[in-house]
């Protein structure tokens, strides 16, 4: 990070360039504590949307694939509806999506669930449906029925899995709520960004980013460590 920032800082001087279009640390540190109550304020409206959509498309994205395994009709209905949903730009369905639910929290959320739900989904089915076979084959041996063979044996086979597709969603999921707020707000860092683009007010849309990187990063440090302690029983290797 301390090199980050000194490339950062050699760069705006060196390059000539006016500080509204590349402005140097400090000036995005002072920024930062300017705005630093409507940062604040932003930060949380945000990272409200991001973990309403978090909770929502995890759940959602879990119940599809469960679904998808259980039932072979079933994914081959909900398969091609899936892949419709991310081979369409996300942002191209943000105005239909503010549209719909409006100017408030809740286009916001829809936009993020859109954005998490798939990964989840995916990366769970896969662990589903790669259990190993010997599990399977011992527990039905042992008259497991299809309720205990899913809850003692599959699931669990499948966490590790899941919690992989969980951490991806973790980290794009600010994506939906901020490109949500782009393109209808009121309030949110994505908001913050967009009036100080218009009003050339570099700096501070270079803090509202930095202010999104952190809570990215925070929020991913949380879900990864509370993974950790849920799968405690998944092997880990060094190196």
């Amino acid at each position: 990070m301390a090199g980050l920032l000194l490339v950062w800082a050699i760069a705006s001087r060196a390059s000539g360039l006016p500080a509204y279009l590349l402005p140097g640390p400090a000036s995005v540190a002072a920024a930062l504590w300017q705005q630093r109550e409507l940062l604040f304020w932003s930060t949380l409206v945000t990272l409200t949307e991001t973990v309403l959509g978090l909770l929502i498309g995890t759940v959602l994205g879990a119940a599809l694939a469960l679904g998808m395994v259980f039932s072979p009709r079933l994914a081959r209905w909900l398969m091609p509806l899936l892949l419709l949903s991310q081979a369409v730009p996300v942002f191209a369905l943000a105005p239909l999506l503010v549209l719909w639910f409006g100017f408030g929290m809740a286009s916001k959320v829809v936009m993020a669930v859109l954005v998490i739900f798939f990964p989840v989904s995916a990366a769970f089915s896969d662990g589903l449906r790669h259990t190993e076979p010997g599990w399977l084959d011992l527990a039905r041996t042992m008259d497991a029925s299809p309720w205990r063979l899913l809850l003692h044996v599959r699931l669990p086979a499948a966490m590790p899995a899941f919690g992989s597709g969980l951490r991806v969603a973790t980290a794009i999921a600010p994506i939906g709520a901020v490109i949500g707020e782009w393109v209808g707000a009121s309030a949110g860092l994505g908001y913050v960004m967009l009036n100080a683009n218009a009003r050339i007010q570099t700096d501070v849309m270079f803090a509202a980013m930095f202010v999104l990187a952190v809570m990215t990063v925070l929020l991913w440090v949380a879900v990864d460590r509370g993974l950790r302690r849920l799968l405690y029983w998944v092997p880990r290797t060094a190196g």
